[in-house]
This record gives structure tokens, sequence and C-alpha cells, in this order.
């Protein structure tokens, strides 16, 4: 019985941390989309920082000031997409960590919730063992004094009937 509440309180509860922990989820997702077509977007940049490298339009086949500052210009937005990518990946640990630290707070809170529920139904339990044995005595007094009651009326009743037998006997003695 022990068992089947637990069971049960325990099923509750983890489907009411189910849906929380399917926002949760989705929301990391979506997290985790973004970061992965910021670096789609990094990959793109730098093949074309790696194109921009092979140009060569001054004379001779030489680089010119103008197809060098397009490659660094190229390679700064590299560096910032890095840098939002960091940062996009920074939040994404941090979300991480904090669904961690929730599901071991839901686990705690559960784990504790069941403990309890395990206590107040060994104390029912034990209560409910107390309340059989007072009920098995109070029968048991109820049963010895029922007997003391009949015997008490089975003798009333022999007096009476000797009573009588004797009341009957002196009429008929002085009749």
């Amino acid at each position: 019985m022990k068992k089947l509440i637990s069971f049960y309180l325990l099923c509750f509860l983890c489907t009411c941390a189910s849906a929380q922990f399917k926002a949760d989820s989705i929301a990391y997702q979506r997290q985790r989309a973004k970061i992965n077509a910021m670096l789609a977007s990094r990959s793109r940049k730098f093949g074309q920082y790696d194109q921009s490298l092979s140009q060569h339009t001054g004379i001779f086949g030489l680089q010119t000031k103008k197809d060098i500052r397009r490659s660094n210009d190229i390679l700064m937005d590299i560096v910032k997409t890095d840098n939002d990518i960091y940062r996009e990946l920074k939040v994404l640990l941090d979300y991480r960590a904090f669904q961690q630290s929730e599901a071991q707070d839901r686990s705690k809170e559960t784990e504790q919730t069941a403990t309890e529920s395990m206590y107040t139904i060994s104390r029912l339990q034990d209560q409910i063992v107390k309340l059989k044995k007072q009920n098995d005595d109070y029968t048991k007094l109820i049963d010895k004094e029922s007997l003391n009651f009949k015997i008490i009326v089975f003798i009333l009743v022999i007096i009476i009937l000797f009573l009588l037998r004797n009341q009957i006997r002196r009429k008929e003695n002085n009749a």
C-alpha cells in the first residue's frame, strides 16, 4: 500500500515536471539552432576570407591595399561572429547549468516529498494498529461486561423465581 501511494505520487510529480521540461527543452533547442546558424555563417565568411586572400587584382598579380582591406574586413566580421558565438555559447551553457540545477532541485524536492509521504503513511499505519488494538480491548471489555450482565440477570431471575415460588407456597399454606 505504501509503495503504491509513493508510486502514484511520483508519477504525478513526473507528469507535472514533464510539461516544464518540454518548455525548457524547446528553449534549449532554439538556442542550439541559433548557435548552429551562427557557425554556418562563420563558415561561409571564412570561405569568403579564403577566397579574398587568393584574389590579386594588382599589377603583376600582386595584392592591392583594397584587396588586403577587403580581407581584413571579412576577418574582422569573422571575429565579431566568433565573439557572438562565444556569447551565445555562454548563454547555452548557463542555461544547461540552470537546467541541471533545476533537475537536481526537483529531484531533491521529489525525494523529500516521497520521504515525508512515507513517514506520514507509516505514522498512519501505526495509528491504525493502535486503534485496532484499542477496539479489540474495548470489545473484550464489552464482552466481559455483557457476560457479567447476563450472569447478574440470570441470578436475579433465579432469585425472583425462588421468591415467587416461596410466595406461592405461603399462599397455599395459608389457604
